[in-house]
C-alpha cells in the first residue's frame, strides 16, 4: 500500500466499525481501550515517512514518547491552523501503549472524519468551539482501517502543504 497513492478528494470516508473507544476528557488526551497492535502503529509511521518532506521527530505539544511528523521547511506552505504550535508538526502518533493520534485537518474533513466515528475533538478544541481541526483519532485495529486512518493522514498532510484549504 502506498501513501502517496492514497488519497480522498471526494472527502467521503467510512464508517468505523462498532463502538467508539474510551478515551480520556482531559489532558493527556489518550484512548484507554481498543488500541491499535504495535505492529499496525509501526506500518503506520513507516507509511507516513514515505510522503515527500515528512520527518520523524519529537512532538512540541503531545506526551513524551510520542513521535511527530514534520513537515521539511521547504514544503510546508499551510496555514498556522495546519499545525500544532509553531513547527511543521502537522500530525503526532502517541507512545505505544496508546496508538491513537492527533492530527490538523480541514474542519469539513474533520467534522466528517469525526461523524464517521474515526475520531474527536482534542479536549482543549472543543473548549474553544468550532470550528474544530484538532481531531484525536483513533489507532487502527486491523488493515482495513490502517487503509483508512493513512487516507485521513494523507488529508493532514495535504493541508500542511497548503493544497487543501482550512
Amino acid at each position: 500500500m502506498s501513501l502517496t497513492a492514497i488519497s480522498r478528494p471526494d472527502q467521503s470516508w467510512p464508517q468505523r466499525p462498532g463502538p467508539r473507544p474510551r478515551t480520556t476528557t482531559v489532558n493527556p488526551h489518550e484512548q484507554l481501550d481498543q488500541n491499535a497492535p504495535h505492529d499496525l502503529q509501526d506500518r503506520l509511521v513507516s507509511q507516513v515517512l514515505t510522503l515527500p518532506g515528512v520527518m520523524l521527530g519529537e512532538s512540541w505539544i503531545s506526551v513524551p514518547g510520542s513521535r511527530a511528523f514534520l513537515l521539511d521547511a521547504s514544503v510546508s506552505k499551510g496555514g498556522p491552523e495546519a499545525f500544532f504550535g509553531p513547527t511543521t508538526e502537522f500530525a503526532h502518533i502517541h507512545p505505544a501503549h496508546d496508538g491513537s493520534l492527533h492530527a490538523k485537518l480541514p474542519a469539513a474533513d474533520a467534522e466528517k472524519i469525526m461523524a464517521a466515528g474515526w475520531g474527536e475533538p482534542h479536549p482543549m478544541a472543543a473548549r474553544h468551539g468550532p470550528p474544530i481541526n484538532n481531531v484525536m483519532l483513533y489507532g487502527p485495529r486491523d488493515e482495513a482501517e490502517l487503509a483508512t486512518l493513512l487516507a485521513i493522514l494523507r488529508r493532514s498532510y495535504d493541508f500542511g502543504l497548503g493544497s487543501v484549504e482550512a
